[in-house]
């Protein structure tokens, strides 16, 4: 990514031909995806590194981006993730003395186009009103008929796989060597805090590419198999819903997160539908509905279950609703130790409210170890 200079004139491209005007925070380029923005006031070094964001467009709704820098230890994956960023206003410095690096800085390196000075209020409720759609960011372009030309050629999500551009190519294990539970973990994007969290609760976790087939998870010898978060749509992704029924019929614990949720689900013979405009944020309700209990929860997702494929399912119990829109937030497969949540446990960011469900499984792997 070039330099530029801060300051310069940009422009916020959207799908529906609706432009704003920013201008450049000092990186030069032109990006393209699908736009989303996220709620969150705080966790945005997580959040441009959480692999569910591959390809995508992120105006953030906090207004300051940047001013406590980057750290190492808190990325979620190898490199940031989103396509580009709209934000407010951008800090170039930072004040965090533990920061390993500037926000500028970290983008300039990994050659991602930024730009502030925009009216994220204005976009989160045109994208409230509007949906989800495509868009542009640009230094560069500012020629209307070069702009559509340019976003026609962005992919609509719809559709789209993109787990495999994000997915690990080689296995590679997480945990003591000696820890009582092992997991086998398919990667479809998986976030770091995940794996961290299940290896705080004694397990190895060997983590599998996305397209693993069953007989190599189970040479691990494991006493539980994790379904990852990740990107895209997945009702394209054939192969793996058919993989993962053959895991939900291996009698092994089984627990998905986000997009292992949706495969789970799609797997068993229900659906799943775009939303208007998707959950992103640290801070969306839930209602657990066996126990009663309502939970605070982190959400990044694009697609959601259908509740009316749920509908005269006797084999499939619904374990959480989200309590804005009522849409599906977790299933439970009956007589099976299988269970999903469409939200993130894990909360990096976010608050801890749903972590339990990492000690679910554990409890189900110990349960059917001891059988």
């Amino acid at each position: 990514m070039s330099p530029s200079e801060p300051g310069k004139p940009a422009l916020l491209y959207l799908e529906d031909h609706t432009v704003f005007h920013g201008r450049s925070v000092g990186l030069s380029g032109t990006s393209g995806g699908e736009i989303c923005f996220n709620t969150g006031m705080t966790g945005y070094q997580e959040i441009f590194t959480d692999p569910s964001y591959f390809g995508q467009i992120m105006v953030t709704a906090s207004t300051h981006i940047g001013n406590y820098g980057t750290k190492g230890s808190e990325d979620e994956s190898a490199q940031l993730q989103i396509a580009g960023l709209v934000c407010r206003q951008f800090s170039q410095i930072h004040s965090r003395p533990s920061a390993s690096e500037g926000l500028l800085e970290r983008f300039a390196r990994e050659g991602k186009v930024a730009i502030d000075g925009i009216d994220t209020r204005a976009v989160v409720r045109h994208i409230r009103d509007k949906g989800a759609m495509n868009a542009l960011i640009t230094t560069e372009i500012s020629d209307p008929e070069a702009l559509k030309d340019r976003i026609a050629s962005v992919p609509s999500m719809e559709g789209l796989e993109l787990s495999s551009r994000v997915s690990t190519s080689t296995t590679y294990e997480i945990g003591s060597a000696d820890a009582p539970l092992r997991v086998a973990a398919l990667d479809y994007g998986v976030k770091k805090a995940i794996l961290d969290n299940l290896a705080e609760r004694g397990c190895r976790i060997k983590v599998f590419p996305m397209h693993t087939p069953l007989e190599e998870l189970l040479s691990f010898d494991p006493h539980g198999i994790f379904l990852s978060n990740g990107p895209g749509d997945p009702a394209a992704m054939t192969q793996n819903i058919d993989q993962v029924r053959a895991i939900a019929e291996s009698g092994l614990p089984v627990f998905g997160i986000c997009l292992g949720h949706q495969l789970l689900s799609l797997s068993q013979g229900l659906q799943t539908e775009k939303m208007h405009n998707g959950h992103r944020g640290i801070n969306h309700p839930v209602l657990n509905l066996e126990s009663g209990l309502g939970e605070i929860t982190s959400q990044n997702h694009g697609f959601v279950v259908t509740a009316s494929s749920l509908e005269g399912r006797d084999d499939i119990v619904l374990t959480h609703k989200h309590l804005n829109d009522h849409s599906v937030a977790g299933i439970r497969i009956k007589e099976r130790p299988v269970f999903s949540v469409q939200f993130h446990p894990e909360a990096s960011p976010g608050p801890h409210d749903s972590r339990y469900l990492f000690d679910a499984f554990c409890g189900y792997m110990k349960n059917e170890n001891k059988k």
